[in-house]
């Protein structure tokens, strides 16, 4: 973040990945929600992107095109102008956006702040890197696919949007080090616990199956490893359920921590406009430490 005046203040981010699905167009829309999200959890508004790839030479124009399509068409959705970019030759394509954003100096949301007492909200479901881990084996359903996809092409917008109207404490997005490595990141800032209730956590189709044949990513290990420690877990919970909270989210959701005072208000207004928001826990007064029950 980069304060201009006392009335602005630029956000500047930039993210980009291999692929993680087979069409090129959901890979190119996939990759520039992610890189939006950023800008969305400081609650600014983005206005400008970059366009980041690395293509392989010999990769069919029809393939580089759809990917450089998803990412333009997922960048109108969100108002953003692409006004140009960088490419260079990789032998494994490569894609993401550098974003440019605006917010308001007060306004800025940050990952400290979060105080006891608030109720943690969540804006997408978990399970993407274990459903597109299965699909590369061809162990995923293609209705479990399909519902992924869509969650992760969706813009952090509207989440940003009532982080801000509702006077959120404090808001990371899940993307790569998974609910809990960010969840703890945001509790560490924060001077903070967190209560999380395993129950009242959303999963896509088919990630709770697949938890079973143990199919999770590199990265949810790389996170148990690193993570654990900061974790409590109930002895009710299974180790796959524990594994699914350490797993690395792509275009992930945003967790914000709202206010006591406001959270009636918010579930209101989730409930009249039947807005993807779940409530997934609580802000505690302890030592920087995730706690998980049931």
């Amino acid at each position: 973040m980069w304060q201009i005046d006392d009335q602005r203040a630029l956000v500047v981010t930039t993210d980009f990945f291999t692929p993680v699905v087979d069409d090129p167009y959901d890979y190119g829309a996939i990759a520039a929600a992610n890189s939006l999200s950023d800008v969305y959890a400081m609650g600014g508004k983005p206005f400008l992107a970059l366009n980041v790839a690395a293509l392989p030479p010999h990769l069919p124009t029809e393939i580089s095109s759809e990917i450089l399509r998803g990412g333009a068409e997922k960048a109108r959705e969100a108002g953003v102008v692409i006004a140009g970019g960088h490419t260079v030759q990789d032998k494994e394509p490569k894609y993401g956006l550098m974003v440019i954003g605006m917010v308001e100096p007060g306004r800025m949301l940050a990952k400290s702040g979060a105080q006891p007492g608030d109720v943690l909200f969540l804006s997408k479901p978990l399970g993407f890197g274990t459903l597109t881990t299965a699909l590369k084996a061809d162990k995923a359903k293609p209705e479990w696919v399909t519902e992924a996809i869509n969650w992760m092409k969706l813009l952090n917008r509207q989440a940003g949007e009532l982080a801000q109207e509702f006077g959120a404490h404090a808001c990371t997005d899940i993307t790569g080090f998974s609910l809990l490595g960010h969840g703890w990141e945001m509790a560490r800032a924060s001077g903070v616990g967190f209560d999380l209730y395993f129950d009242s956590i959303p999963f896509v189709d088919g990630a709770k199956q697949l938890a079973a044949e143990w199919a999770f990513p590199g990265g949810a290990f790389d996170n148990r490893e690193y993570f654990q420690q900061h974790v409590k877990f109930d002895k009710a919970i299974t180790e796959e359920e524990k594994m699914l909270l350490f797993d690395p989210q792509t275009s992930g959701g945003l967790l914000m921590a709202i206010p006591e005072q406001r959270v009636d208000d918010l579930i209101r207004r989730i409930k009249r406009d039947k807005i993807s928001l779940w409530k997934v826990g609580h802000v505690v007064e302890s030592d920087p430490m995730l706690r998980v029950r049931l």
